[in-house]
């Protein structure tokens, strides 16, 4: 490691590797071993760039790409694999195996665990995702259940609740507050609870007036042309 800046006092275990040009605001710990494993087992790496905020712990056993933010609070389990561009906002919680792609903002307070995120995902504030059906300890729990998978350019509110194994099609629109229980198709906007398709993304419109309707921007301009 060369060229990182640490701040305050940062615990960082043996076989971690974090690319130039990061900044480690501590109090953090980086490379936390997970239980029943040795400090420096499983490596942990971090890519170019990241700004790491106080009170943040991330286990070994994790891969997370270039420009990784974090707010303060957050704590990210083992068998993460995290893309480049990502931010994961104050107290929120990765627990283990999620997989989340480029260019993902996911908001304070949120909390995953075995969840698929695809790419240019914004996850509101307090936003949970559940992958458990029958709690606790049920010996089948990751082949019955598993957490949700969201695809590319979906946009969730806060304070929404997705069941296990549920799929949010690419470019839909969860309500704030929806509690999501079933399957949502692509390019739809679902709110209640339980969330029930209401209308197309394509029938939103402008509160201001100021665009012909919503998400005719970067990056969602990459939906109208897949069209």
């Amino acid at each position: 490691m060369s060229n990182i800046k640490i701040i305050g006092d940062v615990r960082i275990y043996d076989n971690v590797a974090i690319g130039d040009g990061s900044v480690i605001h501590g109090p953090a710990v980086i490379g936390q071993p997970p239980r029943d494993k040795k400090e420096g087992e499983l490596p942990l790496s971090i890519g170019r760039g990241a700004i790491i905020r106080p009170f943040t712990t991330i286990y070994a056993g994790s891969k997370i790409g270039d420009l990784f933010r974090t707010g303060q609070g957050v704590s990210i389990r083992e068998n993460n694999a995290i893309g480049n561009n990502v931010s994961v906002g104050t107290n929120a919680v990765l627990e283990f195996e999620n997989k989340i792609g480029n260019n993902c903002r996911i908001h304070s307070g949120c909390f995953l665990e075995m969840v698929t995120v695809g790419e240019y995902v914004f996850i509101g504030p307090n936003t949970v995702f559940t992958d458990d059906p029958h709690p606790m300890n049920c010996p089948k729990y990751k082949e019955c259940g598993g957490g949700a998978t969201i695809e590319d350019y979906v946009r969730i509110g806060a304070n929404c609740t997705f069941l296990p194994a549920v799929r949010i099609g690419r470019g839909a629109l969860i309500g704030a507050g929806s509690v999501v229980a079933d399957d949502i198709p692509e390019m739809m906007v679902a709110a209640g609870s339980p969330a029930k398709v209401i209308k197309s993304v394509e029938e939103l419109t402008c509160r201001i007036d100021a665009f012909e309707r919503p998400y005719v921007w970067w990056p969602y301009t990459d939906l109208e042309s897949d069209k």
